[in-house]
């Protein structure tokens, strides 16, 4: 699927393959240069992970917050010991 480069360096990327990639608008996308060819890989942040993976319990986060602070809390008393 051929796209043209316009003068500002610009290349549309095919619908097809946007769909097939998950890529929406404001997406960011990294180049990677392999020899002779040039490889488009959607960039993914913490933010794109957010709800894969479901809470053991569900918990307000300041009860979650509170919750951690403890548990660190206990951890580096047990070290100080």
């Amino acid at each position: 699927m051929p796209s043209a480069v316009t003068t500002k360096g610009q290349i549309t990327i095919p619908k097809e393959i946007r769909k097939q990639l998950g890529i929406e608008p404001r997406d960011k996308i990294d180049f990677i240069l392999e020899k002779d060819r040039v490889v488009l890989v959607p960039v993914k942040t913490l933010k794109d992970l957010r709800g894969a993976v479901k809470a053991l319990k569900k918990r307000p986060a300041m009860s979650e917050r509170q919750h951690a602070k403890a548990a660190l809390a206990k951890r580096v008393i047990q070290e100080m010991e």
